[in-house]
């Protein structure tokens, strides 16, 4: 869609965990709307462009508008009245960000530096599907995608060059982590849930990602066993099956409510001749405990509880944190980088005009050159116009640099209102091409353009 680049700005609204509870960012999540949240807000006159990101934990609406104060009545107001929100709840559960500060809350959403987990990578992926949304909808531009594509490489070079999501934080993960420590590589290993609640489920689920081959549920209730085993692509077992299974499996993850020991020493004893004392990795992340800790006596045999997985948890938490900090480095350098290519925006329009004014001047010159040379062929008459252009292009060098040179926004205006004086581009010469001028005339061009095409 067209925009005024040199005027155009970032705004942005939104909700997250911090700012409200989960009720209402339901509601402004806009999910059953008609029409859909992203061409609710892209129809409104002050939104250029927009992407719209939804999550569980954040709700924000990314603009890109050449009136930042009418972009904010606009979406306050539709977004308050669609989602059916109070004025006084919407108001204290929303934040605003505009410019710089924008970018680096999108660089810092990207990177899950603003995430309730930081370094958790699904944020990333949820910002994207959001961007390929507002693509294919034709609702970002060329503000718009230069800001999400910096987002999506900042991300990458924080996750290459930190350790911000290479240690666990949540207990499931931990446990899977231990369990890769002590076998090295899961690939072609079989491991054992007992118990089918959600802390057993979300550690399955990283097994399955981390390579586990086999995986089988033992519960109390089989209905239960079948129904996650059937989810997780393994098999279901009762729990008198339970023995007969420590026979042959690597890894016993166990998290049931039981209210005494699941899996006693003596029977870990006696399963280990019939497994040739193969190495058994046993993770007990139930309150109370699942199985006997004097198993750790039994030779090849390894546990962890719940209190060494938190310890581990904890130290990883530390540990993230002083990696943040680095991301946090990277986040301000990138900023910085975006800032100057916003900046660079309001040049184009007079580099645009010079770069015209002077192929007018080569072409009208060059006419009249032609014309008064009799005689020539089509090799000479080409070697006069690549010369004509390369003198004019030797001779606009200068002065565009001296326009992109400047080290503030005065100097850079002042740079701009003198090469406009100097080379006559002023039209009528009644103003220069300033920021004021160019900010008028994008808006006057905006008005008489449709909107909705590329």
């Amino acid at each position: 869609m067209p925009s005024d680049l040199n005027k155009m700005d970032i705004l942005l609204l939104g909700v997250n965990h911090k700012t409200a509870p989960v009720e209402v960012r339901e509601r402004l999540a806009l999910r059953e709307s008609e029409p859909s949240a992203l061409r609710l807000f892209h129809d409104l006159p002050a939104c250029l462009e927009i992407v719209f990101l939804s999550t569980c934990n954040r709700v924000e609406i990314i603009a890109g508008t050449n009136d930042i104060e009418a972009a904010r009545r606009q979406l306050v107001e539709t977004w308050q009245k669609s989602s059916g929100v109070s004025p006084e709840v919407f108001s204290r559960s929303t934040y605003e960000y505009s410019g710089v500060d924008a970018v680096r809350h999108v660089f810092r959403v990207a990177s899950s530096l603003d995430s309730m987990v930081v370094g958790e990578p699904q944020i990333l992926g949820q910002l994207k599907d959001a961007y390929r949304d507002a693509s294919e909808a034709n609702c970002s531009g060329h503000l718009l995608n230069k800001l999400m594509h910096k987002a999506f490489s900042t991300a990458k070079r924080i996750r290459t060059e930190t350790r911000i999501a290479s240690q666990a934080v949540s207990i499931s993960y931990a446990a899977v982590e231990l369990a890769k420590k002590i076998f090295g590589d899961l690939k072609g290993k079989s491991a054992l849930l007992v118990g089918a609640g959600e802390m057993a489920e979300l550690a399955a689920q990283h097994l399955k990602t981390n390579g586990i081959d086999d995986l089988i549920v033992a519960n109390r209730t089989l209905e239960r066993a079948i129904e996650l085993s059937k989810a997780l692509g393994g098999k279901a077992v009762s729990l008198e099956e339970l023995e007969d299974m420590l026979v042959d499996v690597d890894i016993v993850i166990s998290s049931t409510g039981a209210p005494g020991l699941v899996i006693k020493k003596e029977q870990v004893k006696r399963i280990m001749r019939p497994r040739r004392h193969r190495l058994l990795f046993f993770i007990d992340i139930a309150v109370p405990r699942d199985i006997d800790p004097d198993i750790n006596e039994i030779d090849n045999v390894y546990l962890f509880d719940i209190d060494e997985l938190k310890e581990v948890v904890e130290e990883n938490k530390a540990e993230r944190k002083k990696e943040a900090i680095r991301a946090e480095r990277i986040v301000e350098a990138e900023v910085i980088k975006f800032k100057s290519w916003m900046k660079s925006l309001d040049i184009i329009p007079i580099i645009k005009k010079l770069q015209e004014k002077a192929e007018s001047v080569r072409q009208k010159e060059l006419r009249k050159t032609l014309k008064n040379l009799k005689g020539l062929n089509d090799k000479e008459k080409k070697a006069i116009e690549k010369l004509s252009m390369s003198l004019v292009n030797k001779i606009l060098h200068d002065p565009i640099i001296f326009i992109k040179k400047g080290s503030s926004e005065k100097q850079r205006d002042e740079a701009l209102a003198m090469v406009c004086r100097i080379f006559g581009l002023n039209g009528t010469g009644e103003r220069p091409y300033t920021e004021d001028y160019i900010g008028k005339k994008a808006k006057e061009d905006n008005c008489q353009r449709p909107r909705h095409t590329n």
